[in-house]
């Protein structure tokens, strides 16, 4: 339940105030939710209904403080006791430069100071939370890492604000003419530094049990052998703690000041970095299978780019190894890959679409081509 606060609290109403409250609750009231959007100002009468409420029903939270309310609550310890945050800074959106876009939501340029990420999904306050600590988990690892200073309400949605003076995406950098190889290069600096942070077990999501999920559903909709096949390349890749970040691309490398930094820390999790390399594969050239400009479009270069990009992130990632050594690691991240595409596409997309039957047709064939001469899927 969620009670809306207005206007003062004080001596003079609180009792009146307490009464009203207490009519509307019962021993069966679940979560209570103190709406204080409307309050302007509350004394320590009101502040002692608040804490016979938190008595009565432990679970009496209050939100969307004003300043001054919110300091009142924080200095006299309530902020301690129980949980109270403060009101989020609307922002407009309106007219600013959509630097990005992916599953989760959309990263705006709203000044030259400042990049805001607008969730998608309405109720993600406990998903931007998650980002923002993953964030500085990683930065406090020696990742280069942007991190959200302030969460702020755009129209329906939350959104993490990041400050990056005059940042610009490897995307933008590449449509103004720096030079392909050189910025895979400085990717993959990153990717090692990523790769090389090891974790404890349990510290981050395994990448392996997920993958598991997809070769688990991919398994049953291609021949028996084939799936025993991928059920069993995917067992069989080692176990490690080595850190991943999930989503890495030209759209999640922001430069400033000629330092480099990644945003979108919500997919950090841990595992054999050919998950990572299979991610990378599926943005550049996996999800093109069927439609060539796939690519093109999501990361907003031209598709000769995203082709090159990934190749040179390969051959920089393994540059005491030889082309053959390269293509064998590219044919594991292409099973990960349209294993993991079959699932995406048959689970959360219409399968009777034309174009959509055609990725499925495409990732199927691939596997029963592909999987039986694979020996393992990790280096």
């Amino acid at each position: 339940m969620t009670i809306y606060l207005t206007g003062r609290i004080d001596s003079s109403n609180a009792a009146e105030t307490e009464q009203k409250i207490n009519a509307q609750i019962s021993a069966d009231t679940g979560e209570l939710t103190l709406d204080a959007s409307g309050l302007e100002y509350i004394s320590s009468a009101g502040l002692r209904v608040i804490l016979r409420l938190k008595k009565a029903n432990n679970t009496t939270k209050v939100v969307n403080c004003n300043s001054e309310v919110y300091e009142i609550f924080d200095m006299t310890g309530f902020t301690e006791m129980m949980e109270v945050s403060k009101a989020y800074r609307k922002l407009s959106v309106d007219g600013c430069e959509v630097i990005g876009e992916g599953a989760n939501g959309i990263v705006y340029r709203t000044d030259p100071d400042t990049i805001v990420k607008v969730y998608k999904n309405p109720d993600s306050l406990d998903e931007i939370h998650n980002e923002r600590e993953l964030a500085r988990k990683a930065f406090v690892m020696g990742i280069p890492t942007a991190i959200p200073y302030d969460v702020v309400q755009v129209g329906d949605l939350y959104g993490s604000v990041f400050e990056l003076l005059n940042a610009k995406s490897f995307a933008k950098l590449i449509n103004e003419g720096a030079p392909v190889e050189e910025l895979a290069k400085q990717s993959v600096d990153i990717l090692k530094t990523i790769h090389s942070t090891m974790l404890k077990p349990g510290e981050l999501p395994d990448k392996k049990q997920e993958a598991l999920k997809w070769a688990n559903y991919t398994a049953k909709q291609v021949p028996a052998e084939i799936g025993e096949k991928i059920l069993k390349l995917f067992n069989d890749i080692p176990d490690t703690n080595n850190m991943l970040h999930g989503d890495f691309h030209i759209k999640n490398i922001m430069q400033q000041n000629g330092e480099n930094l990644l945003i979108d820390m919500d997919t950090l999790s841990m595992g054999h970095p050919i998950f990572e390399l299979a991610a990378i594969y599926a943005a550049y050239v996996g999800f093109s299978c069927i439609d060539k400009l796939n690519a093109q479009e999501f990361l907003g270069i031209k598709q000769e780019y995203c082709t090159q990009f990934w190749k040179d992130t390969l051959r920089f990632y393994f540059s005491d190894r030889d082309e053959e050594y390269l293509r064998q690691v590219e044919k594991m991240a292409e099973v990960i890959c349209y294993t993991r595409l079959l699932r995406w596409f048959m689970t959360k997309k219409d399968v009777t679409d034309s174009y959509v039957k055609s990725v499925i047709d495409f990732c199927r064939d691939y596997l029963v081509k592909n999987v039986p001469e694979t020996e393992k899927i990790y280096f």
